[in-house]
């Protein structure tokens, strides 16, 4: 009785953090999303609205999840406050936090701020294509991650459960 509720145990711990682990792959892919986004909002702000990239940000910021809403809050604020401190700077500040929450790598997070780098055009289509080559990039990276993935979390959890029939088999 205690055997098999042991090997229950076993395997459903196995096949948990092969669960867990497939959780882990698809989180970037979701964070990649969440990012595109952003930038599709800062967009649309920019084209149809005629706004600056600063009070952009303070548009957008109701619309956004918990960890962008309040930082991008803060940008708009911040700019608004007019301290001279440029607008790559206090977009990278007001970020850092809430791009340090998600699954993402450094080339993923630079990808995401670059266009704040070109932000001294005073033609909105000019702030416009930089934003949507941030896009792009994001999303070339996002379709990469997508069919790599795609295998490797089927494989995870074929592997959580197949070694918590191994660890069962060795240990009956």
């Amino acid at each position: 009785m205690f055997r098999i509720l042991g090997g229950c145990m076993i395997f459903s711990g196995c096949l948990g953090l092969g669960i867990w682990y497939r959780y882990q792959l698809t989180g970037r892919i979701k964070a990649l999303r969440e990012l595109q986004n952003i930038l599709e909002l800062l967009a649309g702000e920019v084209r149809y609205g005629r706004a600056t990239l600063p009070e952009c940000c303070g548009h957008i910021a109701r619309y956004l999840p918990p960890p962008f809403d309040e930082a991008f809050a803060g940008i708009g604020s911040r700019m608004a406050e007019n301290t001279g401190v440029s607008f790559g700077t206090v977009f990278r500040e007001e970020t850092e936090r809430s791009l340090a929450m998600l699954p993402l790598k450094e080339e993923d997070r630079e990808n995401f701020l670059r266009f704040t780098t070109k932000t001294g055009f005073a033609d909105g289509q000019m702030q416009l294509r930089t934003i949507e080559q941030s896009m792009e990039l994001l999303r070339a990276t996002e379709e990469q991650q997508a069919g790599e993935n795609a295998e490797r979390c089927r494989m995870a959890v074929g592997l959580g459960a197949m070694g918590g029939l191994l660890l069962i088999l060795v240990l009956i």
